[in-house]
């Protein structure tokens, strides 16, 4: 994938940066992607840098370069999913027709091409003549989004080229970038709880457009900054010391308010630097389990005020009663050492999580303002951000941008508001008060009447909530309710069950097994479920559990499944005196013991197949076992399933040997592993396809921590041929074991 020394496309600089880079990328995104998928993406990215569709932008940046590092500061930033990761590197090459979305949908499937499709769709904006500085712009970038995830991507890209531009020389089109950061994706950033993105744009931002004040502010800061750190630690180091002896535990930092925030602050009080109120910050965060949260953030508070006098019309309290986009904190100034005030932030790890990294949504926090339905929208996304088990992301892509959507309003007995979208039921109320109401709702009386719990509520409604403690989700629930946070607690609490079902299953079916003195071959065993017709492994599990499945009947069709079918009791021939019968099927598959003498030598044409379980090749010590329908399976003698074939069905195995000339084909895993390496994967490609009587028919690569592990499958005709590949690809540099599969 790395682009060559010739390559037009890739100046020096980013031929060396390249390599680094996707690897980086790989490493972050193999949490989310299976090796098949890096594998594609890598060979289609190649495929673009070769036809050079990785261009470059008005700004003169690799698209490729670019968007790598885009992918690795959402890593850092918002944990992405597989569908944004994947998107972000496939959109320039949909861009210039290299793809079309109808074969990206094919290849990647329909998310990943509803996200190209979206970038694209956005990316179009910036050729149009509508104004960035107008609600009808901002508005225009939703409508085309259509996915939340889109609106993320985009921020976290616009952070990136604005981190790439730093003087560029076309100063006119940097101010423009500058400009749609402050007034379109700081906000947008800020709304959906992206702090530090929305830092940076806004710091950077200023820089570009008024790069005398940034550098003044920059300057002044950094001359002031040894007495500020002094400053800092005499703040601090008696702060931790009764912190320490009240027994917390605790981290405790100082830090400078953002350039932009300061110069916004200074703007705002007419000041200067030396007058700024709380140019600086001290968070103490503390390591305690939930029950103790608020104690011992009080605790805190107490000591810190004990300490130093504090600004009674300064005292922020989040803890006690939370902000309505969840975000949890105490905030006081204290007079601290020669008089200076401080603003201390105190709150535990669990707040500081949800702050920092998003999962709150101060969609109102300092005075932001939007319209109303933005602003409901965002605390929407916020509740599906904090029930979201799975990974907000991929429950976020199932989110409508459609913020202007009709509401109803309802009301609780006691008079409180609720808004809900149109067509919102009784049920959608009850989640939307609490989840556990939601979970144990049987109805409610609407306006005085009982109503069943897919009930559609009106504006101006009054709802009291029936529940019964024998109540469940069930999953027709899904089938009526229309807010997010229902369906998404409905399907959690519909996973759970199924998973504990599942785990109880698997446990029944292993204990039966285990009774049976068998072992059960996990790929066979995910093959057998496939053709059962269950969609999930899970799904066959829960079957068990709840008996729909009889486990001991599926232990005998998983044998059938893996060895032949059972013969009737009854039929106890000997192997040598079996008559066979040849079945159209039998000769469709071109097999006859040509390479094979099964049972005596007189015994002429009998139809064969190899096992799928132990996969023999010629040259394998093999016998044979009898099948039901005359065909004989060949396993090899160290079979995972041959202890329980000889122990079951002696009678039916026949002495088997190899003949001819071992010409014929054999499927054969082999399992390398070594240290991950840009080149291994060509490597050992090139040494299978050197190989005059080798195919590599398969390959499946996964790397982790620096290690790179891969299963292959070839084609050979002999163990020898087999043997030999093996010693060869374990001369590989960086390869550290390959060994075949049973």
């Amino acid at each position: 994938m790395i682009a060559d020394d010739n390559n037009p496309y890739f100046t020096d600089s980013e031929r060396r940066q390249l390599p680094g880079l996707y690897r980086k990328v790989i490493g972050a995104l193999g949490q989310n992607a299976s090796n098949g998928d890096i594998a594609r993406l890598r060979n289609v990215i190649a495929e673009g840098i070769s036809h050079g569709h990785y261009g470059r932008d008005r700004f003169g940046l690799n698209a490729l370069i670019h968007r790598l590092q885009t992918v690795d500061l959402m890593a850092e930033a918002v944990s992405p999913d597989r569908s944004i990761s994947i998107a972000l590197m496939l959109a320039p090459l949909a861009q210039s027709g290299f793809l079309s979305i109808e074969k990206t949908n094919e290849d990647w499937g329909d998310d990943i091409a509803g996200m190209v499709s979206g970038l694209i769709r956005v990316d179009s904006l910036y050729g149009k003549t509508a104004s960035v500085e107008s609600d009808n712009f901002r508005n225009l970038l939703l409508t085309f989004a259509q996915d939340i995830r889109v609106i993320i991507t985009v921020i976290t890209e616009r952070l990136q080229l604005m981190r790439a531009i730093n003087h560029h020389p076309d100063e006119e089109a940097v101010r423009s970038v500058a400009a749609e950061a402050r007034y379109l994706y700081a906000p947008l950033a800020h709304r959906l709880g992206l702090y530090a993105i929305k830092s940076e744009l806004e710091d950077l931002s200023l820089k570009y457009s008024n790069r005398e004040v940034y550098s003044k502010i920059a300057h002044d800061l950094n001359q002031r900054k040894a007495a500020r750190d002094a400053y800092i630690a005499d703040f601090i180091g008696p702060v931790k010391s009764k912190l320490e002896a009240a027994g917390l535990k605790f981290d405790i930092k100082g830090r400078t308010k953002s350039i932009s925030s300061i110069w916004n602050k200074i703007q705002k009080q007419h000041n200067d630097l030396d007058h700024i109120y709380d140019l600086f910050a001290i968070r103490v965060i503390i390591d305690t389990p939930p029950e103790r949260e608020k104690a011992d953030c009080w605790l805190a508070y107490s000591i810190v005020t004990d300490m130093y006098k504090p600004n009674p019309a300064r005292m922020k309290d989040w803890i006690s009663i939370p902000k309505s986009n969840g975000y949890e904190s105490l905030h006081t100034t204290v007079s601290g050492p020669q008089g200076k005030w401080v603003e201390v932030q105190i709150r535990t790890r669990r707040m500081d999580l949800v702050a920092e990294k998003g999962l709150a949504a101060h969609w109102r926090y300092k005075g932001i303002k939007g319209e109303r339905g933005l602003d409901a929208w965002m605390n929407n996304v916020r509740d599906i951000l904090e029930t979201a088990e799975s990974g907000p992301m991929e429950l976020m892509k199932n989110m409508s941008m459609d913020v202007y959507s009709d509401e109803v309003f309802v009301f609780t007995p006691r008079g409180d508001l609720h808004r809900l979208p149109k067509g919102a039921t009784v049920l959608d109320f009850a989640f939307s008060i609490h989840t556990k109401l939601g979970c144990s709702c049987t109805g409610g009386r609407v306006n005085g009447k009982n109503r069943k719990i897919n009930h559609r509520l009106q504006s101006g409604d009054t709802v009291e909530i029936n529940t019964s403690a024998q109540q469940t989700p069930g999953r027709d629930w899904l089938q009526f309710v229309v807010t997010s946070k229902a369906r998404t607690k409905i399907r959690q609490v519909l996973n759970e069950a199924q998973n504990r079902r599942a785990d109880l299953g698997r446990e029944t079916l292993s204990r039966r097994a285990k009774n049976r003195k068998m072992e059960l071959d996990e790929p066979t065993l995910m093959r057998f479920i496939k053709k059962a017709g269950y969609k999930t492994v899970t799904d066959f599990y829960a079957a068990i559990a709840e008996e729909q499945l009889d486990a001991n009947r599926v232990l005998e069709q998983y044998v059938e499944f893996a060895t032949p079918e059972e013969a009737p009791a009854d039929d106890r021939r000997s192997a040598e005196g079996f008559v066979f019968q040849q079945t159209d099927d039998d000769h469709a598959s071109g097999k006859s013991s040509d390479v094979l003498v099964i049972g005596s030598s007189s015994l002429k044409g009998m139809n064969y197949k190899m096992a799928r379980c132990c996969n023999p090749i010629y040259g394998d010590p093999v016998f044979g076992f009898i099948s039901s329908d005359g065909v004989v399976k060949i396993h090899r003698s160290d079979c995972p399933n041959a202890g329980h074939i000889r122990e079951r069905y002696p009678y039916r195995i026949i002495t088997t040997r190899w003949s001819g000339a071992g010409d014929t084909s054999f499927p054969a895993t082999l399992s390398v592993t070594g240290t991950d390496d840009i080149g291994i994967v060509t490597n050992i490609s090139s040494v299978i396809n050197k190989e005059k009587d080798i195919q590599l028919r398969n390959i499946a690569i996964d790397s982790l921590d620096g290690l790179f592990r891969g299963t292959l499958t070839v084609g050979v005709n002999s163990t020898r041929a087999l043997d030999s590949l093996i010693k060869k690809i374990k001369t590989i540099k960086g390869v550290k074991t390959a060994i075949r599969l049973k």
